[in-house]
């Protein structure tokens, strides 16, 4: 009789393992092309290929490097969470700087030229939608630093977006053509040190905030800079002489926040 227990609870032990391992994450994350305006667009996109079904979309707005490896990274994170995440490139063809000024020059023409910016925005959108893991009617956008600017613009402007969560990013108004009632949740993640965003910015957005009864929550982050997400802030700011750094809490306490602001507002 001992012996039958004993073979039955290894049997069970097998199948129980057998089951984890089947849900354990199984992330593909490969680059992916689209285009907008005759301009070929060079994104990455990352899910779980052992979620069965349709899930929420997530489109990852990067840094104003543009898509590199730490937006890439941030897709990958959110494919484990259960997402498809598509890191999109708004400076088209894939475009990367190393340096500031080239950033900067990267940055400035995409949001002087917004009808261009919102084109490559919409085009990484609908491809979203239409990948075979997606629920198109469950999307939501993230960004940091510059891509923080691009979506709370795009909530600004209309879109319809679930919510949008914005990660040490520009505060600045592109005012849109025709003012738009805001749909999108908003959720912004704000370095309180950060030199780039002067008070009255904040104090701005969230008069504009409560004005549009946005459902929307501003975090500051005690002692947190600018790029307080990503963890080669800190070597870039000795490269480059720039008041920007890593801050572990602060990166660990908006991702957390993120994620629970995606439970709620992906609710069927």
């Amino acid at each position: 009789m001992k012996q039958v227990l004993t073979i039955l609870m290894v049997i069970a032990l097998v199948m129980v393992g057998a089951g984890l391992a089947a849900a354990a994450p199984k992330i593909e994350g490969k680059p992916v092309e689209y285009t907008a305006g005759g301009v070929t667009l060079k994104g990455y996109i990352a899910y779980d290929a052992n979620v069965k079904g349709t899930r929420p979309g997530v489109l990852v707005v990067h840094e104003w490097w543009g898509q590199n490896e730490y937006v890439r990274k941030r897709a990958r994170m959110l494919a484990e969470l259960g997402y498809t995440a598509l890191a999109l490139d708004m400076y088209g063809e894939g475009k990367m700087a190393e340096h500031p000024g080239d950033a900067g020059k990267f940055s400035s023409e995409v949001m002087k030229n917004f009808p261009v910016a919102k084109e490559r925005f919409f085009a990484a959108m609908d491809f979203l939608k239409k990948q075979p893991t997606v629920d198109p009617a469950r999307i939501a956008a993230v960004g940091y630093c510059f891509g923080g600017g691009v979506v709370l613009n795009m909530a600004r402007q209309g879109v319809d977006l679930k919510g949008v969560a914005s990660f040490h990013g520009s505060l600045a108004v592109v005012k849109p053509d025709q003012p738009t009632p805001i749909r999108a949740a908003v959720r912004v993640y704000n370095g309180a040190d950060d030199k780039f965003i002067p008070a009255e910015a904040i104090e701005g957005l969230k008069m504009e905030m409560a004005d549009g009864k946005v459902n929307f929550m501003f975090t500051n982050y005690p002692g947190a800079v600018h790029s307080f997400t990503n963890p080669d802030a800190t070597e870039l700011a000795k490269k480059f002489n720039m008041p920007i750094a890593y801050n572990a809490a602060a990166d660990k306490g908006s991702w957390e926040d993120m994620q629970k602001f995606f439970k709620e507002i992906f609710k069927k």
